[in-house]
């Protein structure tokens, strides 16, 4: 009978690290992985070539002696981002991707993008640079309940996005529903990333028996029914679907507070639930 098992080094297509202190406190959970896009959201936000070099090398630093972690840096896109030193950071080797934030839809986005005509000319150069744009798929509309900004947003912001910038390479992060599954599927040049905590979590562990602010994310997690169509994905083996954990630490303070802030720090146990979750779905 076995006894261990062996498993490639995994690779985590959606890291948040941080920095400073609580960067020095995290990064060793991520140590071992191979290869992570780190998430450009701090305060100020990574915008430039430059300030994704100092970044890395933060992180570098960070690492324990020993470590693997190979991380691979990441833009915030905003209305004033220049194109030239878009496709100058991604030429050095300094960047893997750009990472869009509607404005005001999650942890540090006050920069994001609100009119998404002012990109248009970075998210064009990104398609003939053959450049992923990483995409915080949701809509920031107050009118849009909560729990619908992720399929609102694949009609009202996405679809148009790729029409008009026909080539552009679009990694859909994090996504929640059935409705983002399904587009997914449906596309080409287009991937997504899961989330480790969306295939063992819905909207019910947060709410049902009292709040329970460490399962509060954005995208906040969705119905019963969404989360088996992230589990059929994630252990489907199409390549569409991969792992980006979104990991993403905040004090105790922070989180268990009269307005919390989002976020599930899943890096250190994150192996072993997606080995329960695979071997739950036979995959």
């Amino acid at each position: 009978m076995n006894t261990s098992l062996t498993i490639t080094r995994p690779d985590d297509w959606h890291l948040h690290l941080r920095d400073g202190p609580m960067l020095a406190a995290v990064a060793p959970h991520s140590a071992r992985l191979g290869r992570a896009i780190m998430m450009p959201n701090l305060v100020p936000p990574v915008v430039t070539g430059a300030e994704a070099a100092a970044y890395r090398q933060r992180i570098l630093t960070a690492l324990p002696p020993g470590a693997t972690l190979r991380p691979l840096m990441t833009l915030y896109l905003t209305e004033t981002t220049d194109p030239a030193d878009v496709l100058a950071a991604h030429a050095a080797g300094l960047i893997a991707a750009v990472k869009l934030y509607p404005a005001g839809a999650t942890t540090n986005s006050a920069s994001g993008v609100r009119d998404f005509d002012r990109v248009r000319g970075v998210l064009e150069a990104m398609a003939g640079a053959g450049i992923p744009l990483c995409v915080h798929g949701e809509v920031t509309d107050p009118a849009v309940d909560i729990f619908d900004r992720e399929a609102v947003f694949l009609d009202r912001v996405l679809e148009p996005i790729r029409r008009r910038t026909p080539g552009l390479r679009v990694v859909m992060e994090h996504i929640t529903t059935a409705e983002g599954v399904d587009y997914v599927a449906s596309q080409q040049d287009m991937g997504a990333t899961i989330t480790t905590h969306h295939l063992v979590i819905n909207r019910n562990h947060i709410l049902v028996g009292g709040i329970r602010p460490h399962y509060y994310c954005l995208p906040v997690a969705k119905r019963e029914s969404h989360r088996l169509a992230l589990r059929r994905a994630a252990t489907s083996g199409d390549p569409r679907y991969f792992l980006g954990t979104d990991s993403a630490p905040h004090p105790d303070r922070a989180k268990e507070s009269a307005c919390g802030c989002a976020g599930c720090f899943t890096a250190p146990n994150t192996l072993s639930i997606l080995a329960q979750v695979f071997e739950d779905e036979g995959a």
